[in-house]
């Protein structure tokens, strides 16, 4: 070692005191570097000294403490010193991993980390530590209990990782990108790409995120960028180690030489402060690895594989003195690694041993460790025996740890189910003498039982209580039910459980890791939640609802339009259809279809979705047929007409859904009668045959077309009903060919059956030798499901069961008016072409875009579920990629399928009820731009709905042309609510509440303040919302609403409709207003409002995150509890408010009060500190207080206040 510098005693040794430190030379060596080194005379090797087992180790010098065995014989391949317990890890090339406690080197533990592959890196975390093998990451406790294992791609190769803070972690290997992994969630975060594959070595400094690659290079990066800042090219060959220490880094590595790779060593040292190479250093030995060891100075220790160690400076020269030897068992050191406390230096070498080198006696591997936890003694042998033979032994004596921790007796949630014990039927004299009251019955005591005991088993009902006992946990979040057992998971009906947070803290994450938005079921008559999916995902139709907007109150367009707006929005959070579904009920024609159902229906499961779903069906269609007819655009709404689709009088709807058809109607004494029609759907229509024959499906679909059949008719020759033989035939068909499928019975059911079986023979038959080989595939040789290009491959025989629905039909019109229909596979395609040059022609492909199935459940009635195509351009817009796939929708739970599953229709529980079929290169034919229709003239002046209400304004005075709000302004916003349906809870046995239904809430008035300007504080929206469904509560005493408030005949106030005041909120938020509000969470939600990427839950407008100034969150501390209104504007402000009840204007006025007082004391956010301070004195005198207000002396308010002195004149 080099002792420049140092006290001179330190290098005044005896060489007999350790005889394997005297140094030899290297066969590589020059022996003119070695002058003043005296040699062993008989040159033995260091490999044949060996370690005297009693060794004095001297301060200040590396000596071997230590030599243990991890493994016999399997080579070590990564050595780490535990960063938070004085541990010494090992792994293996067998992917063994051994622990070893203190400078003893005690074994800790040891355990089998992966079955084929090498350890690559270990990182030690608090809780447990890292193991990185080729594609796994696996997380495991000290004593060998796995926490977490991911697994890789396995195409990945990775070699190195790094912990960047207490819960990310960097891994990177011989690909072009690393990955970023959340340890907290488990999942992949981010992937960045790397200019240079091949990261096998990283550090980090607070400057720096380093990358060493095997070409050579060293490549710095920005911590929070990842982008490349510097690049050194260190090597020619490839590097083998580098460190980093203050300002230099140091790297050794291989040069290339016209034999091929050779050791270089020269040491490329860099000063990261110029970013340049300073002088390389010379060393001895042939390095492999390297490490700074800043004890006294910032040395450098230099190790090569054969066992050699040479310590320098990396600004100095190396000194051939400072080489000593380690000596592995086997011929190569393998691995090396230095202790935090840079006390120990710890090798592993080709035949499992571990060599421990330390500075002192007693060394310490961690500065401050914690102590390390052993198993502890076994307590039985001291216990006093039992008497098992005793009957009263209680069984209490029995000592069972105290623990929250999961048993190892308890079986795992897979295996087993919570099974009750089923009470006893309740006894036949009992019922006799009943007496009811009410609905308590009374009778007495027969005696026939000891009183409250009852037999454990109950041999009448242990057949049916065993069914029930065999079931597993229900990913929805309930017990599965004996009749569910043939229903898939995915398929069951969903539920949402609420908690005291409501649905806050539900995980819809859980049921939906796409960023597609599902919708929340709980609303009443959202069973259509599966057909506006179904809608949302026809491109043109989507483009066409968003462009619509017109003056109608109950516009079932512009409602759905304002929810596929919030669709768009959506970043995989579950959305609500409500004020669509509101809209939906104040149609009449609705009512009377029976499409409106009752809450007690909805739960108990009465209707027959099926049938609802297909009548839902039929109506939307002509209900945005009609919508769109209307060309009368108001003033305030001009531009929605201006929108390309609506270039005509007629509807873009019937251009696409419209089927134009001739219906003749032939009597028996041979006159005719031809008459024009079109209509949206086609209902499919069975033949009556029960012989097993076989159909197509294409056979089937042109018999419902184009129907021919004898019925009655009025004959205006005879003059009278007459039998008439009744044809139809096309004459343009429907780029959307809507089917509904109409099996509501057992005939129509059988029918299905028996077609998919002998499409399923017929198919086993075909393909019965291509079957076979489909299994020899390998992964990477099939495409991607649903692409229609590459090589066919052959379906497996479970994929084709429970198939007869084709995925693309083939229409052609006929010169004589008739009609061809035919299924059309793939293999059509390769074999007559592309159909789009035969359009031209009259013939079409229409392709599969979306089945709607009636998932049957006896006790519920079932549920409804959508299985969707979703197109290229979706996917470009919420994914960044251009693919199509097959996704399962069922309510809020979204999850991608074989495409094969959207066909099979296993009849005894999923049901084909509705058929989309679209028309090939479909969105080529419409301009799908959407241009928002909103205009600023929404927030002008407008007329109130209220019959009484007085000619001036005395709550608000609307904005001027020259006061329209700009990108960044302040607005104060404030809701009042009132109560429509009653929260719907039971309490359970243990006391606790459990909510079956929320409460519903809708919105009565909403105030919008002005932020700045010489008006500040004087509202420009104070809007009553006018209702047409029933008030349970007004919540006057919280809300300021009194019934008659929100009565058009009666009211005085300003009363407007909800869609009119919608548009102006949506109207603020694309212009970019900043919103300041108490508690704007509440009000978004019931406004149908949401915060984006928010934590809350979406509706129907979407609010970007920072445009929301909520003060409850800005006057709290993580942890605590939120604070009122009320308490904030007497503690900040000086202001009594809400005194009897609640006014939005005021409330709305102190909220931007309380912003601007924060802007004060936080100078603007640039002072946290003093800000915290605030904070704390405010929950220190909030406690004192109990967080209630004085009692008012004189009633003050924000109005009175003045910073808004210009509100008087109001």
């Amino acid at each position: 070692m080099n002792f420049e510098g140092l006290d001179p005693g330190l290098a005044e040794y005896a060489p007999a005191m350790h005889s394997a430190l005297d140094p030899v030379l290297d066969a590589h060596l020059n022996p003119s570097l070695l002058q003043n080194v005296e040699l062993d005379p008989e040159g033995v090797a260091l490999e044949a000294l060996p370690v005297q087992e009693s060794v004095h180790i001297m301060e200040g010098v590396y000596s071997e403490l230590h030599s243990v065995v991890a493994e016999v014989g399997v080579p070590v391949s990564v050595s780490h010193f535990d960063l938070h317990e004085e541990m010494l890890w090992v792994g293996s090339h067998g992917g063994h991993a051994t622990s070893f406690f203190g400078p003893a080197l005690e074994r800790y533990s040891s355990f089998q980390v992966n079955g084929s592959d090498d350890i690559r890196q270990i990182q030690s975390l608090e809780n447990g530590i890292l193991f990185l093998t080729k594609n796994n990451l696996k997380y495991m406790a000290r004593g060998g209990l796995i926490i977490f294992d991911y697994l890789l791609d396995e195409n990945e190769d990775m070699h190195s990782l790094l912990l960047t803070d207490s819960s990310t972690l960097l891994v990177g290997g011989l690909q072009n990108h690393i990955l970023e992994i959340d340890l907290n969630t488990v999942q992949e975060t981010q992937k960045y790409a790397v200019e240079t594959p091949g990261v096998t070595i990283m550090r980090q400094t607070n400057r720096f995120f380093f990358c060493g690659h095997t070409s050579g290079k060293v490549s710095l990066r920005d911590l929070r960028t990842f982008k490349v800042e510097h690049e050194f090219d260190a090597f020619s060959g490839s590097l083998s180690d580098f460190d980093v220490h203050g300002n230099l880094l140091a790297a050794c590595g291989f040069s290339s030489r016209l034999t091929g790779l050779a050791c270089d060593r020269f040491l490329k040292v860099y000063d990261l402060r110029m970013m340049r190479a300073i002088t390389p250093l010379q060393v001895h030995v042939d390095p492999a690895f390297l490490r700074f060891i800043p004890t006294y100075t910032s040395r450098l220790a230099i190790i090569s594989q054969s066992g050699q160690c040479q310590f320098c400076e990396p600004t100095g020269l190396a000194n051939p003195a400072d080489i000593f030897h380690v000596n592995p068992v086997g011929p190569l050191l393998m691995t090396f690694d230095v202790s935090a406390s840079k006390q120990a230096l710890a090798f592993g070498d080709s035949e499992g041993c571990v060599h421990l080198w330390t500075d002192s006696p007693e060394p310490s591997f961690n500065p401050y460790s914690r102590e390390t936890e052993f198993a502890l003694p076994c307590l039985v042998d001291s216990l006093p025996p039992l008497d098992w033979s005793q009957d009263l032994l209680p069984l209490s004596l029995i000592p069972v740890p105290l623990t929250t921790d999961t048993l190892l007796s308890d079986w795992p949630a897979a295996n087993s189910a919570p099974a009750p014990r089923r009470a006893p039927p309740v006894d036949a004299e009992i019922l006799r003498t009943m007496k009811k009251v009410g609905f308590i019955g009374y009778a007495p005591n027969p005696r026939t039982r000891l009183r409250n005991q009852i037999p454990y088993r109950l041999k009448d009902s242990d057949s049916e209580f065993d069914s029930f006992s065999q079931v597993t946990e229900s990913p929805v979040g309930r017990e599965e039910e004996p009749h569910l057992h043939m229903v898939s998971k995915k398929y069951r009906k969903v539920t949402i459980k609420y908690s005291k947070l409501g649905l806050e803290d539900f995980d819809f994450k859980h049921y939906n890791k796409t960023l597609f938005a599902g919708l929340e079921p709980h609303i009443p008559n959202a069973y259509c939640n599966c057909m506006i999916q179904v809608l949302y995902f026809l491109e043109p139709v989507r483009c066409l609802i968003q462009n619509h907007l017109c003056q109608k109150e109950f516009c079932l367009a512009c409602e759905l339009g304002f929810l596929f707006h919030m669709l768009d929005l959506s970043r995989g959070d579950p959305c609500q259809g409500n004020n669509f579904l509101r809209a939906f009920r104040t149609i009449p024609e609705a009512s009377a279809l029976g499409l409106i159902l009752a809450d007690s229906d909805e739960a108990s499961g009465k209707g027959n979705l099926a049938r609802l779903i297909q009548r839902w069906n039929r109506f939307i269609l002509t209900q945005l047929h009609q919508d769109m007819q209307e060309l009368e655009v108001p003033q305030a709404y001009r531009g929605a007409g201006g929108s390309s689709f609506c270039s005509s009088g007629d509807s873009v709807i019937g251009q696409l859904f419209s089927c134009e058809m001739e219906n003749c109607s032939l009597c028996r004494c041979g006159s005719e009668t031809v008459r024009a029609s079109s209509t949206l759907l086609f209902t499919l229509s069975y033949p009556d045959d029960k012989t097993g024959k076989n159909y197509d499906f294409a056979q089937v679909l042109k018999r419902s077309i184009c129907l021919d059949q004898n019925t009655q008719a009025w004959c205006d020759n005879c003059e009278k009903y007459q039998p008439t033989i009744q044809t139809r035939n096309i004459r343009h068909l429907p780029d959307i060919l809507v089917i509904n499928c109409e099996v509501n019975s057992s005939k129509e059911a059988d029918f299905w059956r028996m077609q998919a079986e002998v499409a399923f023979k017929m198919a086993v038959k075909k393909h019965s030798g291509e079957i076979s080989k489909n299994k020899e595939f390998a992964l990477a040789d099939w495409k991607e499901l649903g692409s229609p290009e590459g090589v066919l491959v052959c379906p497996s025989i479970e994929e084709l069961k429970n198939v007869w629905l084709p995925f693309s039909i083939r229409m052609k019109m006929t010169k004589n008016k008739g009609l061809d229909v035919c299924n059309w596979t793939d293999g059509d395609e390769m074999q007559w072409g592309p159909a789009r040059a035969e359009e031209e022609h009259g013939v079409y492909v229409y392709d599969l875009m979306a089945t709607v199935v009636h998932i049957l459940d006896s006790r519920t009635g079932g549920s409804l579920v959508a299985h969707i195509k979703v197109g290229e351009t979706y996917h470009q817009r919420k994914e960044g990629v251009t693919h199509q796939q097959w996704y399962l929708f069922n309510d809020f739970l979204i999850e991608p399928i074989d495409k094969h599953e959207a066909v099979q229709f296993d009849m005894n529980w999923k049901v084909p009820a509705i058929l989309y079929y679209v028309k090939r290169n479909l969105n080529s034919r419409y301009n799908l731009n959407i241009k928002n229709p909103i205009e600023a003239s929404v927030l002008l002046a407008e007329a109130s709905l209220a019959r009484k209400q007085r000619k001036t304004h005395t709550t608000f005075i609307p904005l001027m042309l020259n006061e329209m709000p700009q990108i960044g302004d302040l607005v104060g916003l404030d809701a009042e609510f009132v109560t429509l349906n009653e929260e719907e809870a039971e309490l359970r046995s243990d006391g606790t509440k459990s909510t079956i239904k929320p409460s519903q809430m809708s919105v009565a008035r909403i105030t919008c303040v002005r932020g700045q300007g010489p008006n500040e504080g004087i509202p420009f929206i104070d809007d009553y919302i006018s209702t047409q469904e029933q008030v349970v509560d007004y919540l006057t005493q919280y809300s300021g609403i009194k019934p008659g408030d929100l009565d058009a005949k009666i009211s005085s106030k300003h009363l407007t409709t909800l869609k009119s005041t919608y548009l102006k909120l949506r109207f603020l938020i694309d212009i970019g207003v900043k919103f300041v509000g108490h508690g704007l969470q509440k009000d978004f939600r019931v406004i149908n409002l949401m915060v984006w990427q928010g934590s809350f839950k979406s509706l129907l407008l979407r609010v970007p995150k920072d445009q929301v100034l909520d003060t409850v969150y800005l006057f709290h501390m993580p942890r605590k509890r939120m604070i009122s209104l009320r308490f904030l504007a007497w503690y900040f402000l000086d202001l009594k408010i809400q005194g009897e009840t609640h006014d939005s204007i005021e409330d709305a006025r102190t909220a931007l009060q309380l912003y601007r007082k924060y802007l004060e004391l936080s100078k603007n956010g640039t002072e946290p500190e003093s800000f915290h301070k605030v904070l704390k004195g405010l929950y220190e005198k909030g406690r004192k207080m109990d967080w209630k207000v004085p009692e008012p002396e004189g009633q003050t308010s924000p109005k009175n206040a003045a910073v808004f002195s210009s509100v008087m004149a109001l």
